[in-house]
């Protein structure tokens, strides 16, 4: 995507207030700027600072174990068609532990052959929300025998929170960071 067809862009330093600011220059974690996402939603400091905080419960506190929300966010950029958030995700998969044959399984789906039970359980449970905003029950029970309480609620919010993201990153053409390679 070029700079020309983003529809809403980045927020630029001298614009920031002092919460945005603050905010930002903590997102930057030794890079020279924050990514497009967070400069992109500061636009609406409102809104942004709700959203960086459910953010980091989604991603920073989730009971899920880093390669599970992984395969989750990943999966739900596939299915959103959000070309940010799958690069941007398939480098932090590859640190969580997933696999570059995995991130190509991921993308194909619960059906790609490889997947153990409990992979498939959760891509199945990613697909049917994507599609049906609900869990067919076998997929509940299959999640609830695997899983706490704690951690299918993080994974059903991880599908809603991501699906957010990747609904505001596509419609406003936000710009794939030039120093991530998510390929």
């Amino acid at each position: 995507m070029s700079p020309e067809q983003v529809r809403i862009p980045p927020v630029t330093e001298p614009d920031w207030d002092d919460d945005v600011r603050s905010a930002l220059r903590r997102l930057a974690e030794g890079r020279d700027r924050p990514a497009n996402v967070f400069t992109t939603l500061a636009n609406h400091p409102r809104l942004f600072r709700p959203w960086l905080d459910l953010g980091n419960q989604v991603l920073g506190k989730s009971s899920l174990p880093p390669r599970v929300r992984e395969m989750v966010i990943l999966r739900t950029a596939a299915l959103a068609g959000s070309p940010y958030e799958w690069a941007h995700h398939t480098v932090i998969g590859r640190s969580a532990g997933l696999a570059d044959d995995e991130i190509t399984r991921i993308e194909r789906g619960p059906g790609a052959p490889g997947w153990d039970e409990d992979d498939r359980v959760v891509l199945t449970a990613v697909d049917e929300l994507h599609t049906d905003n609900d869990l067919a029950e076998p997929t509940w029970q299959a999640l609830t025998a695997r899983w706490n309480t704690e951690q299918v609620m993080d994974l059903v919010m991880t599908v809603g929170f991501y699906t957010m993201t990747a609904m505001s990153l596509n419609a406003f053409r936000v710009e794939i960071d030039p120093d991530v390679n998510g390929s």
